[in-house]
C-alpha cells in the first residue's frame, strides 16, 4: 500500500511524534535527577517514575512504527492496547479486526486515535469489522465527546494541507491511509455520548 502526502503533512506528522515522546521522556529525565537525592524514598519514587515513563515510550515507539511506517512489533490490537496502558480510556479489540491484513488493521489503529482524541474525559472504544465487506469501524463513547471543528473539515474533505495543523494532520493521514485501500474514512454522530468513525 502506497500513501503519497506533501512534504508539509510530514513536517505536522513528525511534530506530533514528537509531541507524543516529549511527556515520558521528560518524566525520565526528572527521574534521573531524583537519583541523586540521598533520601532512599526519593531514589524509590525516582525508579518507579524511570520504569513507568520508559515503559509509556516504548509503547508509544511501538504503536506509532506500526501505525505510521511498515515495522511490526505486534499486532494491531497488541500496539493500541500498549499505547493505551494507564489511558482514560479503554479499547475492545474485535479478534475479526485482527483477521485482517496488516494494512486495514494500520489503519484501525489510527482510527482508535481519532477516538482516544475524541474522549477527553474518557470512555470507551470499540473496535469492529464491517460485515459483509472490507472494512473497519471505531465507536468511542463516554460523557463528553468532542469533536473538533478541524477534525469534521479533514474528514469532510474541505481542508486543504495549508490548514493542517499538528493536530489535525493525524485525521488526513488516516483518511489517506483508508484511500489507499478503495475506502472512505466517515465520521457519524448516532447518539449523544458516542461517534462511530467508519472506513469501508
Amino acid at each position: 500500500m502506497n500513501v503519497t502526502v506533501d512534504l508539509r503533512v510530514l513536517e505536522l506528522m513528525s511534530s506530533r511524534l514528537c509531541h507524543e515522546l516529549i511527556s515520558p521522556v521528560g518524566a525520565i529525565n526528572n527521574g534521573i535527577e531524583l537519583m541523586d537525592e540521598d533520601d532512599p524514598e526519593f531514589v524509590k519514587e525516582a525508579t518507579k517514575l524511570i520504569a513507568n515513563s520508559a515503559r509509556s515510550a516504548g509503547h508509544r515507539l511501538n504503536f506509532y512504527r506500526f501505525a505510521y511506517g511498515s515495522g511490526r512489533a505486534g499486532t494491531g490490537r497488541e500496539v493500541t492496547l500498549g499505547l493505551l496502558e494507564g489511558a482514560k480510556s479503554r479499547c475492545d479489540w474485535n479478534d475479526a479486526v485482527t483477521a485482517l491484513s496488516v494494512e486495514w488493521q494500520r489503519l484501525a489503529c489510527n482510527m482508535v486515535v481519532l477516538a482516544a482524541e475524541a474522549l477527553p474525559r474518557g470512555g470507551s472504544i470499540e473496535v469492529n469489522s464491517v460485515a459483509d465487506k472490507p472494512g473497519v469501524t471505531v465507536k468511542a463513547q463516554g460523557e463528553a465527546v468532542n469533536l473538533t471543528a478541524e477534525l469534521r473539515a479533514v474528514l469532510g474533505g474541505t481542508a486543504t494541507v495549508a490548514e493542517l495543523t499538528a493536530r489535525s494532520v493525524h485525521a488526513y493521514y488516516t483518511a489517506k491511509l483508508a484511500q489507499a485501500l478503495g475506502v472512505t474514512l466517515s465520521l457519524a454522530e448516532p447518539q449523544t455520548g458516542s461517534a462511530v468513525f467508519t472506513a469501508a
